[in-house]
């Protein structure tokens, strides 16, 4: 018996959908199987869709380095170094 493999990000190992009506079809598919919420977004790395299960709403913003909060001690009476 064959199996169908589908091809994979090298980057990332997820599932590669030519295009984004392919993988909207694929993650309906997933939550009428298996009640999974899936979402469709376009990989950076090689340009193909991949599936995900974080919100677009709750994702994550990148920051740059310059610009991150450096983080305080909760040790008493610390006080920072002057410069």
């Amino acid at each position: 018996m064959h199996f169908f493999t589908p091809k994979r990000c090298t980057s990332s190992s997820k599932i590669m959908y030519h295009d984004k009506a392919q993988a909207e079809r694929a993650a309906e598919q997933s939550f009428i199987e298996r009640g999974a919420r899936l979402w469709v977004y376009r990989c950076q790395y090689c340009g193909t869709w991949h599936l995900t299960s974080h919100s677009p709403e709750n994702s994550w913003v990148h920051v740059p380095l310059n610009q991150q909060i450096k983080p305080h001690s909760r040790k008493k009476g610390y006080k920072p170094r002057r410069r």
